[in-house]
């Protein structure tokens, strides 16, 4: 596994198509910008391990199952405070809460995935193999053991081209939009 600022960087890489879906860019920049912190939803396994006994890093909540609970839960939930505080838009209106719902599952889903994705990228070498796929499919899943684990490099490698990509679009849609 990356460290914490790979992790954001990864969801920041994966929500990086938000811009090309609205013709706000305040509405992509919110999105963005709120909803990468939930690329480290997964890793609350981290402080439930601490009080639940059978819970440990790498186990349940690193699935698919769980991040579809976790953008069901707090996707929408999510999604609806954001049409709050950007009424003012088209893409997140109060008058379009389903459809803010909707991106908020979107949300809180990819960059869960994309937390996943990251681990089985690094977690190999010296961590606990994550098993995305259970209960349905019960093993783990070893894409190419390409980071290090904890690597300042990888983790930087992430975030830095995340910030990098989002600013370029960023600019690319507050120019197309004046």
């Amino acid at each position: 596994m990356v460290d914490v600022l790979g992790h954001l960087g990864m969801a920041l890489i994966w929500l990086a198509p938000v811009w090309f879906f609205t013709d706000r860019p305040k509405a992509a920049l919110a999105t963005v910008f709120t909803g990468f912190w939930f690329g480290m939803l997964p890793d609350v396994d981290l402080v439930i391990s601490n009080h639940v006994v059978g819970i440990h890093h790498h186990g349940v909540f690193h699935t698919v199952l769980v991040v579809v609970v976790f953008a069901a839960i707090i996707g929408p939930l999510w999604g609806l405070v954001v049409s709050r505080l950007l009424g003012g838009t088209t893409w997140f209106s109060r008058e379009a809460e389903k459809r803010a719902t909707t991106i908020g599952f979107i949300v809180v889903f990819v960059t869960g995935l994309s937390h996943l994705f990251a681990d089985m990228l690094s977690a190999p070498d010296v961590s606990t193999r994550i098993e995305p796929f259970w209960p349905i499919y019960d093993g783990p899943i070893v894409l190419i053991d390409v980071l290090w684990y904890q690597s300042v490099w990888a983790t930087w490698a992430l975030f830095l081209p995340g910030l990098a990509l989002n600013g370029v679009l960023w600019y690319r849609a507050r120019t197309r939009s004046h």
